[in-house]
């Protein structure tokens, strides 16, 4: 709408100075059509009298104002051809003024056409979670009342143990006499009374578990459409920068360096993050897992959006050198605390159980944060580790190509040097190298005060395909199953 706007007030001042200018071209001429007779008058008037010839004064006159008159007309001549080339230019610039106003218009109005629809969809994904928070509050309100159902019918459950315990040293006392008819019946009926009270019981615990089942999944739905609704309003900016954009939401964990962590030993054998969210593990910290006929080994485990992801790349401040060797990449290396790579073998292992999302967390240096997910596989050792995307969702272009075979490569071992230049030599850091592109999240770590180019090329950059460079600050690629079950 600026642009439009713009467009206008300079096409109009255009026009404003092109109609002054063939006014004061028409000024002249008219000057020049008025002043020529006057001075051919004069001119005549003083050949006649200063001729003194045999000819008469009649027949001088006549022959210099014959002169006079070619000589106007070639002047008005010339100066027709000169209006005419003005008058073709100021048509053309006119024509392209118009044709330039025509498209700022078309675009102008497509991009309205995309701003209604877009607030038209918000508008829906805002009812939308309204009503799933109201369902949520009445589901929480449920979940009370059954809590306070299952306390009392806990104290009544003791009551009747108590009892219980008490007819047991009746039976045994009875053991040794003979009970009445009567008594023996009465027994049989508190028992069938605490059986049929422990089953009311196991009943509504059973009920309250479900209640807490169907809370979880209406909060994940909320989490889920509050994150929609997020990603279209940042699709009403402009995409090819972080700079003015609206802070991304969703609550992201704070860095790992920043925690005090503990290393978690899991009881059992946990496949991955994800399985021990399941099993109610709640805090984000480090594990470790056993993935499917793979050794044991620890992970950071993130909890976030009513799961937990597996952390396989963490920078956060450039503390660790991450141009490493293609065994170092293979096995992993840094610090689960602070910065690392997991490691090419860990996480083929995790992913070779099942289908996995692959999301990266970006943030620049003015703090604002966005983020990428990928459907993803990764090859084994075999393959070298081949990586392939499908782009699912994110709030920033995309940088990685899709539906391409890629190949890790290392500056001790590049499998795709092409035109003998030596992509991870050149850019630093392992990576899955496409074409020497500019995208690598393992270069160095540069902060915005370094002014070298050749430098700022090496860096830890985000380059989409027709776009700037974004110079990072901290990133983090996890993994999660697709299926959030997978691992019950």
């Amino acid at each position: 709408s600026q642009n439009s706007h713009t467009a206008r007030t300079v096409s109009r001042k255009t026009l404003c100075i092109l109609n002054k200018e063939y006014k004061e071209n028409m000024k002249i001429i008219l000057v020049f059509l008025f002043i020529a007779p006057l001075a051919l008058s004069a001119r005549a008037e003083k050949d006649y009298s200063s001729l003194d010839s045999a000819a008469s004064p009649e027949t001088k006159s006549r022959f210099a104002m014959l002169d006079d008159v070619r000589i106007l007309a070639n002047g008005l001549l010339q100066l027709g051809h000169g209006l005419k080339d003005f008058v073709h230019k100021t048509k053309g610039q006119m024509n392209d003024i118009f044709q330039k106003l025509y498209i700022f218009d078309r675009s102008f109005y497509e991009l309205s056409l995309q701003t209604s629809e877009i607030k038209e969809e918000e508008e829906q994904l805002k009812q939308t979670t309204a009503r799933l928070q109201i369902n949520n509050e009445e589901m929480k309100n449920l979940s009370q009342e059954m809590n306070s159902k299952i306390e009392d019918l806990i104290q009544n459950k003791i009551q009747l143990q108590e009892q219980v315990w008490g007819l047991e040293d009746k039976v045994t006392k009875l053991a040794i006499i003979h009970p009445s008819a009567q008594e023996t019946e009465e027994i049989s009926s508190l028992k069938a009374f605490v059986e049929q009270q422990d089953n009311h019981i196991k009943q509504l615990l059973k009920i309250v578990e479900d209640q807490h089942v169907q809370l979880d999944r209406q909060h994940n739905q909320i989490m889920e459409l509050e994150d929609k609704l997020n990603h279209i309003e940042l699709q009403e900016l402009a995409e090819n920068s972080f700079t003015g954009e609206q802070m991304e939401p969703e609550a992201v964990p704070s860095s790992v360096r920043n925690a005090t962590v503990v290393t978690h030993k899991s009881e059992g054998a946990a496949p991955d993050c994800t399985a021990l969210y399941n099993s109610s593990t709640r805090l984000s910290g480090v594990y470790t897992i056993k993935p499917n006929g793979s050794e044991a080994f620890d992970v950071y485990c993130e909890m976030k959006f009513g799961s937990s992801w597996t952390v396989i790349q963490n920078r956060v401040d450039g503390s660790l050198d991450f141009n490493q060797t293609w065994d170092a990449y293979a096995n992993g290396f840094g610090d689960l605390n602070e910065e690392f790579w997991l490691g090419l073998n860990k996480t083929h292992s995790i992913t070779k159980q099942g289908d996995y999302i692959l999301r990266i967390e970006l943030q620049d240096w003015k703090d604002n944060k966005r983020f990428i997910e990928y459907a993803f596989s990764l090859g084994g050792p075999e393959t070298n580790y081949t990586l392939q995307l499908s782009r699912i969702s994110g709030s920033i272009p995309n940088a990685l190509p899709e539906q391409t075979e890629l190949r890790f490569s290392t500056a001790d071992r590049d499998l795709d040097t092409i035109n003998d230049f030596n992509c991870p030599e050149n850019y630093l850091g392992g990576w899955w190298h496409s074409e020497c592109e500019e995208t690598n999240l393992n270069g160095k770590y540069v902060a915005p005060r370094s002014k070298g180019r050749l430098d700022r090329r090496k860096g830890l950059y985000w380059k989409p395909r027709k776009g700037r460079y974004y110079l990072l600050k901290s990133t983090k690629i996890m993994i999660h199953p697709t299926d959030l079950k997978s691992f019950n």
